[in-house]
């Protein structure tokens, strides 16, 4: 693994900088989970696209620049590099886009994914439902066929869906054979939530912003055409939007370094006792030197895909890595704040979210155990 930066890769940085200093938004954005936020982010987003830097590494008709993956981890480095904040469309671009490039018809990948890159469409997931979580085999939400219109009528509840509260699609799971069938009898549906049969219950979070919604279906249609891969085999297909979700797309490096870099300026600016404070300086190194290591083990994650290797059971290994650093770079800026720590809303925030992390996009128990039986082969008890 060769990591000198390329002439190109050089030049590339030095754009992306250049753009992102001269055009980003005054800073700190209100949430992006928020009603006054929204409108906020997706303008800034729409720039971004409208520069072509939305989806660098998609190809060009999409609204990409075709850029390798090597140059989309420079672009987030410097993204987050900039103090941006995380991207409205997220699970779109990084979640759902990836799967549909892999998996989709050429007539979806045409609907869909520029618009997503334009901030046209916003989508949320509908995966987790209020008795399968953990166990998403589990799930109950059905897609009845309707041959006369040439489709699926959804019925059922999603819960958890980050952002629905603002989004125009979700990507979703529905049960399309019986319950004993499990992983065999569940389709994937790329649906429109602006229609009749469709309920969207904004769910506030901690932090008081309605970041989760519930999403109730009573009859809401989808055509064939937007079945994502064989019905059926949907749990396949939703495999590969787990691999993104717990690995390269959703959690690029940049995110962390850039943490592990404001925590480093933090505890330069603290008090003298806090500086003196040798347990304090010890977890600060450790967590920027765990920021390093996500860094590492990235690069040896694209070498491999550029190499044709596919993203397996290792992207358990990320999930739990990135998702217990995040929560240990707050913690640690947190016990550096002291007392102040309540009064930092951008730290505080920050650790709200980071606690989700070790829930969100698969539980660390499950990620554990598909590490230890498909990556060490130790016995299922």
């Amino acid at each position: 693994m060769d990591l000198t930066p390329s002439p190109a890769d050089e030049q590339f940085r030095a754009e992306v900088r250049q753009w992102l200093a001269a055009n980003k938004p005054a800073l700190p954005m209100p949430s992006g989970d928020s009603p006054e936020g929204v409108p906020v982010h997706l303008e800034w987003e729409r720039r971004l696209f409208d520069a072509g830097w939305a989806v660098v590494s998609w190809p060009e008709r999409f609204g990409g620049r075709d850029c390798s993956l090597w140059q989309w981890l420079i672009f987030e480095e410097e993204y987050y590099r900039a103090g941006l904040p995380q991207r409205v469309a997220q699970n779109g671009i990084f979640l759902i886009a990836p799967t549909l490039l892999e998996f989709g018809t050429p007539y979806q990948q045409e609907r869909y994914l520029r618009r997503m890159a334009a901030v046209e469409d916003l989508w949320c997931q509908g995966w987790s439902e209020p008795e399968a979580g953990s166990d998403l085999a589990s799930l109950r939400s059905r897609a009845v066929r309707d041959d006369e219109r040439g489709g699926w009528r959804l019925y059922g509840q999603k819960c958890w869906s980050t952002r629905g509260a603002y989004c125009s699609h979700m990507f979703g799971l529905f049960r399309t054979g019986t319950a004993e069938e499990r992983h065999n009898g569940i389709t994937y549906f790329l649906i429109d939530l602006r229609q009749p049969g469709v309920d969207v219950r904004p769910v506030a979070r901690l932090d008081g912003d309605d970041g989760f919604a519930d999403v109730f279906f009573d009859g809401a249609f989808v055509s064939d055409a937007d079945v994502l891969g064989e019905v059926g085999r949907g749990w396949y297909v939703a495999m590969a939007t787990a691999g993104s979700e717990r690995t390269l797309s959703l959690r690029s490096p940049g995110r962390f370094t850039a943490t592990a870099d404001r925590l480093v300026s933090l505890l330069r600016d603290a008090d003298p006792a806090v500086l003196a404070d040798a347990r304090l300086r010890t977890a600060v190194a450790d967590s920027w030197m765990a920021a390093r290591a996500y860094t590492m083990s990235t690069n040896a994650l694209v070498t491999r895909i550029e190499s044709g290797a596919p993203v397996g059971a290792e992207a358990s290994l990320s999930k739990v890595f990135w998702s217990e650093l995040d929560v240990a770079l707050h913690e640690t800026a947190l016990a550096v704040r002291g007392a102040d720590a309540g009064l930092d809303e951008e730290w505080m925030r920050g650790y709200e979210f980071a606690l989700a992390g070790p829930i969100y996009a698969g539980t660390n128990e499950v990620q554990r155990n598909i590490i230890a039986e498909r990556l060490l082969g130790l016995p299922r008890r």
